[in-house]
């Protein structure tokens, strides 16, 4: 059941892939459900090394969990852009340009 429910993806992550999929923002390639030592990230840009992570209700409990597995994906040099699923679902364009803002911010020379 819970593998089903990952293949499928939570709407949230639905909505978002519809955004960057087939390089659709600004041509940056995304890949789905990347694995890094034992955990999943949602999205991930190897040309960056940005890690996207859209957190729902679930992570309101996971404090301590998601504190670890940032440090360990930012140990590897990645960058983590956090977003909520709301903000997803809700305000999309937003999330969008704030996802924008966040490559502009860190990678522009």
């Amino acid at each position: 059941m819970i593998k089903k429910k990952r293949k499928l993806g939570i709407l949230s992550e639905v909505l978002f892939w519809k955004q960057v999929r087939n390089r659709n923002f600004h041509h940056i390639d995304f890949d789905k459900q990347r694995i890094f030592g034992n955990y999943i990230v949602d999205f991930y840009v190897k040309s960056l090394g940005l890690v996207v992570e859209i957190d729902g209700e679930s992570h309101d409990s996971k404090q301590e969990y998601d504190l670890e597995r940032a440090k360990f994906l930012e140990n590897l040099g990645l960058k983590i852009f956090r977003i909520t699923d709301f903000d997803v679902k809700q305000n999309l364009s937003v999330a969008m340009n704030a996802l924008e803002n966040f490559i502009i911010e860190h990678w522009s020379s």
